[in-house]
């Protein structure tokens, strides 16, 4: 089952700038799903539509196969939004914030659940603290406590660990997978790429209010990654027939021998062999690999 499906919507503002153009997606039930994008690129206008905040132009959004805005009240008790902003009355207690916020959803109390929640987010401790006292990485933790407050079934993180140091976002990373393991659907944006990389089934990919290309992470890496073999010499010998035919990058006492991830490694074999085969001698090898963010980065130049 789909969590979310969109189909051919559009935001036009009245200068005319159009901030989403055409977008087909759909996020399954249960999956982590990153939108990453530079800033704006229309991420979190996409968020705010499917959340209901803001106004479509056109187009179609289901959540769970019932429509945003003609069955609105349904489809938002199902939604928990953080967004960017921390947004919560800042001389209130952190434990109040909760209930209120469980209440607003006609949730019935559960004091044992936002115990649960607060301990999942190391935020207990602090529980009975006005937020206005609280660090900007504890605010950002209690936004999120707050979005699962009414235990939604999809959570939107809108640059969830901005301005969370390392450990706090490790923290956080290894808590939204535990959520995923209880059956939450989880669509995140992030400018952090190592997120995406850590945390993400299927990565999206916008720009321009375009979404450019959405996969599983591991096929984008096939299809549009590469590998690099780097081998070291002790000294550099007379290479130039074999470079010209492997296409190799020189570099001090080092070439380099860039190909597909998807490419079989014949090609790599054969270098080897050849240069055995010359009596070449090397002294080191080594295989790098591309990142999400080298990806990321050859998509928007294109």
């Amino acid at each position: 089952m789909n969590a979310i499906d969109i189909k051919n919507l559009n935001k036009s503002y009245d200068n005319g700038f159009k901030a989403l153009k055409n977008i087909n997606l759909t996020v399954k039930k249960g999956e982590i799903f990153a939108l990453l994008g530079p800033n704006g690129a229309g991420k979190s206008t996409l968020i705010n539509i499917i959340c209901g905040i803001t106004k479509k132009s056109n187009g179609e959004v289901k959540i769970f196969k019932y429509d945003n805005i003609l069955q609105y009240k349904l489809t938002r008790s199902l939604i928990g939004l953080v967004p960017q902003e921390i947004a919560t009355d800042s001389f209130e207690k952190v434990i109040n914030t909760l209930k209120f916020s469980r209440g607003l959803f006609n949730k019935k109390p559960s004091q044992d659940y936002l115990d649960f929640v607060l301990k999942s987010l190391d935020l207990y401790t602090k529980k009975n603290s006005q937020i206005r006292t609280l660090s900007g990485g504890m605010k950002r933790r209690v936004m999120i406590a707050k979005a699962l407050s009414h235990e939604p079934k999809i959570l939107f993180l809108d640059e969830p660990t901005a301005g969370v140091d390392v450990s706090l976002r490790k923290t956080l990373w290894r808590y939204l997978n535990k959520l995923k393991q209880t059956g939450v659907t989880i669509f995140l944006t992030t400018h952090y790429i190592e997120e995406a990389e850590n945390l993400a089934d299927r990565i999206g990919i916008i720009n321009k209010g375009k979404i450019i290309i959405v996969a599983k992470k591991t096929d984008i890496l096939e299809k549009l990654g590469t590998k690099k073999l780097i081998i070291k010499f002790n000294k550099m010998v007379n290479l130039s027939k074999i470079q010209k035919k492997y296409d190799l990058k020189k570099i001090g006492k080092k070439i380099i021998f860039t190909y597909d991830y998807k490419k079989q490694n014949d090609d790599v074999s054969n270098l080897l062999s050849e240069l055995s085969n010359n009596s070449i001698k090397f002294e080191d090898i080594e295989i790098e690999k591309s990142n999400l963010e080298e990806i990321f980065l050859k998509l928007l130049d294109k």
